[in-house]
């Protein structure tokens, strides 16, 4: 049984179902149908109790959800203590949202009507088999989460109220026309400009750095010249995939005959229902059907259940796995067989078997291919782990070389040339090898070679033997490695300096209205150009952030160009520019949907100010 829910619970329709729901299972009291109830509790909000329950299986969604999320990085963080209560309090957080929303809506006397809820069912692809909806693979889905069919729909209609609420909140928000004709016209706004370019470059060509000056800058930037841990290793690499061997009849017949389940569909049955809410309707309903009734008829207007009802109460194919215990307890053995009244955990059930298809077996001549490709595989995979445990006596044995191991498993060690943990060769790039070498454990002393490593295994079909065979620390570069560089970064800066100098004083004379300034520095302005806000080239930017031209005269500013260069930019006139009608309804839609969002958030603020919120002990525990 646990085996088929793991099964389930990997199961990719599973994984979007529960996406889709989880959020309401967590955040409301729908968690009670999962977890006891307890004394201690969380928060109360309002008098309304936040289990420790509720707050435990919150934390653990939203761990489980950080850890898919980070990966690798979430065990480090899961180790400190205050990450994790900061965890905790997120998820208590959320609860008391979700608490206050609840309130909220139910003030509002918003609602959601069950029609709306068996239509979100309905529209649901998962529960859809060819574009239509499929009542049997829907009660086998929810039925394999733990959740009966009043469960499920009692969350969906939650999730359904908390979205008529932010669809609520976001429609009050708008933007006046004249609004945003303001913010078409600044954010389509154009500027024509000229652009005068003091090459730094060409003044590094003329600069010089002493050797004081190298030898300064050197010893206060030596984090900077750092040469990063270096390695060399040898290794050896076994694969399962290159060891495969042929698999004989008396092998596949073998194999096919311990794993004939694999191969076996069992027996399923049809059956059709009809739910009522007391047993004196069930029983009225069964002497309907044995005066003759059409069990269809009956089912679609005397059935409770609104999914099965609208299908004359059919509810498809059931494997054994997905058939309810009601169902299995019926006694019924043949087709066209009713039931009698059957009390169940959703009212009192009628049951009629309508089908029965016998559990069919593939024979060996159908799956012979997969079935040898099976034995092949784990031939491969026997000799693979055989291997390993020769290599790793014959590494252990002769600790201080490969050789006893290339001996053993008849290959032959690899080597590689220098990296860094920047630089890992591919064929090593496995986060168990890397941690094998770049822990320390493996390193000799002095940039002596090490010992042999463990077997480490990856991917699970493949494994490696390694040392390090050369190894140097993290030390800084010596000076003269680094020379020709720091001299170059000393003469740009040098040249940097004096062109900002020069544009500062450019820029002064402009603006005093010395027109012939640039022609005596031998400076030109470039044509004219227009350059809008969205532009990324930085002078561009840096003309918007000059004041408009007046008077007939250009405003002036300095930047830099892309290159480093120092711009002298002069803002010639100011555009008002245009934006195709679909962009305009896009940046006007992003505006609303920020102002409502800023309006949601202040709302749920007002809520909490407003509330009675009392901590208990269980929203301090770690």
């Amino acid at each position: 049984m646990m085996d088929n829910l793991r099964a389930a619970s990997n199961h990719v329709v599973l994984k979007i179902i529960l996406g889709l729901i989880i959020l309401s299972f967590v955040l409301t009291g729908v968690g009670n149908y999962l977890i006891g109830g307890n004394n201690d509790y969380a928060a109360r909000v309002n008098g309304q109790e936040i289990s420790r329950g509720q707050l435990e299986q919150a934390f653990n969604s939203e761990r489980n959800r950080q850890q898919q999320m980070l990966g690798d990085q979430f065990s480090q963080l899961a180790s400190n203590d205050g990450y994790m209560q900061q965890i905790r309090q997120q998820a208590l957080s959320q609860l008391i949202d979700q608490a206050l929303l609840d309130s909220y809506i139910k003030d509002l006397h918003l609602s959601i009507s069950d029609d709306q809820v068996k239509q979100a069912i309905f529209n649901q692809q998962a529960f859809q088999t060819n574009g239509k909806f499929d009542n049997a693979k829907y009660l086998g889905l929810i039925g394999n989460m733990g959740f009966s069919a009043d469960q499920y729909a009692e969350a969906l209609r939650k999730q359904l109220s908390n979205q008529q609420l932010i669809n609520a909140v976001a429609n009050t928000d708008f933007t006046l026309k004249g609004e945003a004709s303001k913010l078409v016209d600044l954010v389509s706004q154009q500027r024509e400009i000229r652009q005068a370019t003091l090459d730094v470059n060409a003044l590094a060509a003329k600069q010089t750095a002493t050797d004081d000056e190298i030898s300064q800058y050197y010893q206060q930037h030596k984090s900077s010249f750092m040469a990063p841990e270096q390695f060399r290793v040898s290794y050896l690499l076994m694969d399962a995939a290159s060891m495969q061997q042929a698999a004989s009849d008396a092998d596949i017949q073998a194999w096919y005959d311990q794993h004939k389940a694999d191969y076996t569909q069992p027996q399923r049955n049809r059956y059709s229902v009809i739910q009522t809410k007391t047993e004196a309707d069930a029983n009225a309903v069964l002497a309907q059907l044995k005066a003759g009734a059409s069990f269809a008829d009956v089912a679609k207007a005397k059935s409770i259940d609104p999914i099965s009802a609208r299908k004359g109460g059919d509810m498809g194919w059931l494997e054994p796995s997905t058939t309810p215990d009601e169902l299995k307890n019926a006694g019924l053995t043949e087709k066209g067989q009713m039931s009698g009244v059957i009390k169940s955990s959703v009212g009192f059930l009628v049951v009629r078997l309508d089908d029965i298809q016998p559990e069919q077996v593939k024979s060996l001549d159908d799956v012979r291919s997969a079935v040898a490709a099976k034995v092949k595989q784990e031939k491969g995979v026997d000799a693979f782990y055989k291997l390993q445990q020769k290599v790793s006596e014959a590494a252990s044995n002769d600790n201080e070389s490969l050789a006893g191991a290339e001996q053993a498993s008849g290959l032959k060690a690899k080597e590689t040339g220098w990296f860094s943990q920047d630089t890992l060769p591919a064929e090593l790039n496995f986060d168990a090898v890397k941690q094998a070498i770049f822990n320390g454990g493996l390193a000799g002393q002095n940039g002596a070679p090490g010992n042999n490593s463990d077997i480490i295994t990856v991917d699970g079909d493949r494994a490696f033997v390694l040392r390090i065979s050369e190894h140097k620390p993290e030390a800084v570069k010596p000076l003269d490695q680094v020379k020709a560089q720091i001299t170059d970064t000393l003469k740009h800066d040098k040249a940097t300096q004096q062109a900002k100098a020069q544009a500062d004083k450019l820029l002064a004379d402009l603006k005093a209205g010395k027109q012939d300034a640039l022609t005596a520095a031998g400076l030109t302005l470039s044509a004219s150009k227009t350059v809008d806000r969205n532009a990324q080239d930085p002078v561009a930017q840096a003309a918007f952030n000059l004041p408009q031209p007046a008077d007939n005269k250009p405003s002036w500013g300095v930047s830099e160009d892309m290159q480093g260069n120092v711009v002298l930019v002069a803002v010639d006139k100011v555009k008002t520019g245009s934006m195709p009608q679909a962009q305009i309804d896009e940046m006007v839609k992003g505006v609303t949907q920020n102002n409502a969002q800023l309006t949601f958030e202040a709302l749920l603020q007002n809520l909490r100010k407003e509330a009675k919120i009392k901590y208990g002990a269980a929203a301090q525990m770690q």
